[in-house]
């Protein structure tokens, strides 16, 4: 009788091949850009100026005022909260997709096509800032302070909805960040309109929606549905009635709203991969 055939070794799973790239890519961003801890330390207090300036600018309208289109400083600062966490985390994960037009404009995206890896996680791990991670802390320290000081009655539903809001704001922005650094897959100069969009849109969810009016709140708060971040959301962990109107299950609605903007995200990611052309460089 002949010698038996070595059976032939299972195959290697190529999704922990890749999850083992990926935290390759990170831990190698962690690793250089921890190397020099002065500037590291530096760059971390550093980064917690943007959603400091935030916060300081609300309490200095406050300083004048006793209410902000109808909302109290306490409430104020629940929307402040929610919007400053979900834009800083977003910030730290997702923000660096913001980069695009450069590595479209000098050939390094075409590199990127051509490995064996997904390109949007190649992207935002390429240069991920991890510096960023104190302001995200900063935001979470913020929405805790005002959730915390808003005299909230705590039920089981707000409790769920504490949880699951600020997630969903992140990936709202997560979404804006990753459609709209498609734009330059037809457009290569277009960092600034998109970031009139990510950045303005943080600043617009920093407010009540009720200071703002006419088609402006119209576009930015439902028909690109920047209300559903942060004002919705604390409207319904507040027990308020909504100033403009709408019914109370609005403000749960935030999940819902962060689920279609990441799907529109997705085809407007694929739609884009498959427009574009290499620069030739």
């Amino acid at each position: 009788m002949g010698e038996p055939v070595p059976a032939s070794p299972a195959p290697a799973d190529p999704w922990r091949g890749r999850l083992a790239a990926y935290r390759a890519l990170l831990g190698a961003q962690a690793r250089s850009q921890a190397a020099y801890r002065t500037s590291f330390v530096v760059d971390l207090v550093g980064n917690v100026g943007a959603t400091l300036f935030d916060v300081v600018t609300v309490l200095v309208i406050f300083g004048v005022t006793a209410e902000l289109g109808g909302f109290t400083l306490r409430e104020t600062l629940v929307v402040v909260g929610l919007s400053a966490f979900a834009f800083a985390t977003a910030d730290l994960l997702i923000g660096n997709i913001e980069r695009l037009p450069r590595y479209v404009r000098t050939g390094l995206f075409d590199a990127v096509l051509v490995r064996p890896l997904g390109a949007l996680p190649q992207l935002v791990l390429m240069d991920l800032p991890v510096r960023k991670v104190s302001r995200a802390l900063f935001g979470l320290a913020v929405l805790a302070f005002a959730i915390a000081s808003a005299g909230i009655d705590w039920t089981p539903g707000r409790v769920a909805l504490l949880v699951v809001a600020p997630l969903a704001g992140v990936v709202f922005f997560g979404s804006i960040f990753v459609a709209t650094a498609t734009i330059s897959f037809y457009w290569i100069d277009s960092a600034e309109l998109a970031n009139s969009v990510t950045y303005g849109g943080k600043d617009f969810t920093s407010y009540p929606v009720t200071v703002y009016g006419g088609w402006f709140r119209a576009l930015f708060a439902y028909g690109m549905g920047f209300a559903f971040v942060s004002y919705h959301p604390a409207l319904a962990l507040l027990g308020r009635a909504d100033p403009l109107g709408l019914p109370a299950w609005v403000g749960w609605a935030s999940p819902g709203v962060a689920l279609v903007a990441a799907g529109g995200a997705a085809a407007a990611w694929r739609v884009g991969i498959r427009h574009y052309r290499s620069t030739g460089s």
